[in-house]
C-alpha cells in the first residue's frame, strides 16, 4: 500500500511538472516565435494550391516586380513604381529562396525578414519584466501577418485577398513602431528601433513614413523619446538613404517617383476622411467613444490649473490614442483596405495594463469599449481567414497550368464553368463591351473585385500565352519580350523574356500612369510585341492603350487569339 502511494504521488509530481513546463513553454515568445515560422516555412516550401480572391492581380504585379529586378532593373529608375523598392526586393529575394511558394504568400510575407526580427527584440525586451505584456504584443502581431486577408470585404465570396500587400506591410510596421515606442525602455534600444523602421517605412510607402512620423514626433513632445535620441535615429535614416543613392540613384528616383504620384492623385482630401470613418466606423466608433470616457476621467480627476491638465493629458495614453487615431486615419486616406487600425493595439494593450487594478465605477465601461475597439479586428481577420480556408477542400482547380504559380488557385465549382463561359462571351460580343467603355462605365461596378472576373482574367492571360507561342511556332521567331496594355503583365515572367525599362507596373490610368518618357518610347521601340486584351474591353485599356499610342505607331497589328491582339515590329 505505501509503495503504490510513493508511485501515485511521483506519476502526479510528473504531471505537474509536465504541466508547468507546457504552460512555461506556452508564456514563451520564443515559442510562438517559433511555432510562427515553421508555419510560415511550411507554406513557403510547398505547391500550394489557394482560394482565389478579390483583385488577385495585384499579386501578380510583385511578381512581374520580381522578374524585372531578377533582369538586373531598379524599381524607380528602370521602372515606375506606385510604392518604394524596399517591398519588391524582399519579394524578390524569396522568390529567389522559395522557388514553390505560392505567389500571394510571397507577396503578403515579404515585409517578415524586415519586420519579425525588429518585433521579436521587442518582445524579448519586454518578456525581461513581463511575459504576458511580451505575448499581448507578440500574439496579434502574428495572426495579423499569418495570412493574406484584409480587414474589409470588397467580394461576398471567401478567399485570400490578392490586393493590399504593400498596405498590410506598412500596417505591421506601424504596429511594432507603436509598440517600441511606448513598451521599449533604454535610449539606445529605442533609438535603433525607431531608425530600423522609420527607414523600412519610408522605403516601402512613404505616406507609412508620414504617419510613423508623425507618432516618433509626438514621443519627443511628450518627452518617451528625447529630443537628441530623435535626431540620431533621422541621422541614421538620412545617412542610409545617403549612401543608398550615392551608389545607386535610387533614393532620388524614388522621390521623382513619389513628386509624380502627387501631381497625379489631386483629389480633396477631407472626402478621403469621410470615407475612412465610415469603412471603419466599427473601429473608428469605438475609440472615439473611449477617448471621450477616457478625456471624461481626467477632467473629473484634474489638477487645479488647466495648463497642467493639458499637459497631463497629452502625455497619457489618453493623448497618444487620439494621436495615433489620427496618424493611422491620416495613412488610411491614401490606401483602400488592409489591415487598418491595428497598430492601436499596443495602445489599448497600455490603457488596459492602467485600468487593471482601478477601482473606478467606470472601469467597466472602460474595458467594453476596448474590447469594442479592438475584438472587430480580430474576429473579422479569423473570420474571413477561416471561410476561406474551410472551403478551400471544396474548390476546383482553375485550369491555367500555363501560368505557373499564378495560376496555382481554386475556386467554386460555379466560377469555375462560369469563368470560360464569360470569356467567350466577350469575345463574341466586343462591340457590346467597347461602347459600354466608351461611355466609360465596366460591366459591372466592382469588376475588378469580383472574383469570378479574376478567373477570367487569369484565362484570359492562359489564352494569351497558349497565342504567342503558337504563332512563334507557326514563323520560327522567339519575340523578344512584352508590353501589355493593362494592369499587370504576365508574358515576360511567364515566357522568360525582357522586360522593357522604364515603363510603369501596376498600371492604374487614374492613379499611376505618367506621362510616356522618351526613354520609355525608345525602349518600347526595342520590344517585339506589345500585346493589347480585350475580353472585356474596359475604360481602364482603352485609356492605357491610347496613352501609349505612340508606341504602337508603325507596328503591325495582328488578331492573335479571340481576346488578344499584339502590335508586332516590323
Amino acid at each position: 500500500m505505501a509503495m503504490g502511494t510513493v508511485k501515485t504521488q511521483r506519476a502526479l509530481a510528473a504531471e505537474g511538472d509536465a504541466a508547468w513546463s507546457l504552460r512555461r513553454l506556452a508564456s514563451s515568445p520564443a515559442f510562438w516565435l517559433a511555432l510562427f515560422l515553421a508555419f510560415v516555412l511550411a507554406g513557403l516550401l510547398l505547391p500550394l494550391r489557394l482560394p482565389l480572391g478579390s483583385n488577385y492581380w495585384d499579386t501578380a504585379v510583385y511578381f512581374d516586380a520580381a522578374q524585372r529586378i531578377h533582369e538586373g532593373q531598379v524599381p524607380s529608375i528602370d521602372f515606375f513604381a506606385p510604392v518604394g523598392p524596399l517591398g519588391y526586393y524582399l519579394v524578390a529575394g524569396l522568390d529567389l529562396a522559395f522557388p514553390k511558394a505560392h505567389p500571394i504568400l510571397l507577396a503578403n510575407w515579404g515585409v517578415l525578414p524586415v519586420a519579425l526580427p525588429l518585433l521579436a527584440i521587442v518582445a524579448f525586451h519586454v518578456a525581461q519584466r513581463s511575459r504576458g505584456q511580451a505575448l499581448a504584443l507578440l500574439l496579434p502581431f502574428l495572426l495579423f501577418a499569418s495570412l493574406p486577408i484584409n480587414l474589409h470585404e470588397l467580394y461576398p465570396l471567401p478567399g485570400l485577398d490578392g490586393f493590399g500587400h504593400y498596405n498590410r506591410h506598412i500596417c505591421l510596421l506601424l504596429y511594432v513602431l507603436v509598440a517600441t515606442l511606448f513598451f521599449v525602455r533604454g535610449p539606445l534600444l529605442l533609438t535603433s528601433l525607431v531608425a530600423a523602421l522609420m527607414l523600412a517605412l519610408f522605403l516601402v510607402k512613404v505616406t507609412g513614413a508620414v504617419s510613423g512620423a508623425m507618432l516618433v514626433g509626438y514621443a519627443v513632445l511628450t518627452g518617451r523619446m528625447r529630443f537628441r535620441d530623435a535626431a540620431v535615429a533621422a541621422a541614421a535614416v538620412i545617412a542610409i538613404l545617403a549612401l543608398l543613392d550615392l551608389g545607386t540613384g535610387l533614393v532620388r528616383a524614388y522621390v521623382e517617383d513619389i513628386l509624380t504620384l502627387l501631381s497625379l492623385n489631386t483629389g480633396a482630401l477631407l472626402p478621403r476622411f469621410l470615407t475612412v470613418a465610415s469603412v471603419k466606423f466599427n473601429v473608428i466608433g469605438s475609440v472615439l467613444v473611449l477617448l471621450g470616457v477616457l478625456v471624461w476621467v481626467a477632467w473629473r480627476d484634474r489638477p487645479a490649473a488647466f495648463g497642467s491638465f493639458l499637459r497631463g493629458l497629452a502625455v497619457s495614453t489618453t493623448g497618444w490614442l487620439a494621436v495615433t487615431l489620427f496618424a493611422l486615419i491620416f495613412f488610411e486616406t491614401q490606401n483602400t483596405g488592409s489591415l487598418e487600425f491595428i497598430a492601436l493595439w499596443p495602445l489599448l494593450l497600455a490603457i488596459l495594463l492602467e485600468w487593471q487594478g482601478r477601482t473606478d465605477r467606470l472601469r467597466p465601461v472602460v474595458l467594453v469599449l476596448l474590447l469594442a475597439a479592438s475584438l472587430p479586428s480580430a474576429l473579422i481577420f479569423i473570420e474571413r481567414g477561416a471561410r476561406a480556408m474551410l472551403g478551400a477542400p471544396s474548390y476546383q482547380a482553375l485550369r491555367v497550368d500555363d501560368l505557373g504559380r499564378i495560376g496555382r488557385v481554386s475556386v467554386k465549382r460555379e466560377i469555375a464553368e462560369r469563368a470560360p463561359l464569360m470569356l467567350e462571351h466577350y469575345a463574341r460580343n466586343q462591340s457590346a463591351y467597347a461602347e459600354l467603355s466608351a461611355k466609360g462605365q465596366l460591366p459591372s461596378f466592382i469588376l475588378y473585385s469580383a472574383i469570378d472576373y479574376q478567373a477570367t482574367w487569369l484565362l484570359e492571360a492562359e489564352q494569351g500565352i497558349e497565342a504567342i507561342r503558337a504563332w512563334e511556332s507557326a514563323n520560327k521567331r522567339e519575340l523578344n519580350g512584352f508590353f501589355t496594355l493593362d494592369f499587370v503583365d504576365l508574358f515576360n515572367r511567364q515566357l522568360d523574356r525582357r522586360p522593357p525599362r522604364h515603363v510603369p507596373i501596376g498600371i492604374d490610368p487614374f492613379r499611376s500612369n505618367p506621362k510616356v518618357a522618351a526613354q520609355a518610347l525608345e525602349d518600347l521601340r526595342e520590344l517585339d510585341a506589345i500585346m493589347a486584351p480585350k475580353c472585356p474591353q474596359t475604360t481602364a485599356r482603352g485609356m492605357i492603350l491610347d496613352h501609349f499610342g505612340k508606341a504602337l505607331e508603325g507596328r503591325t497589328r495582328i488578331a492573335l487569339s479571340p481576346c488578344w491582339d499584339m502590335y508586332l515590329r516590323g
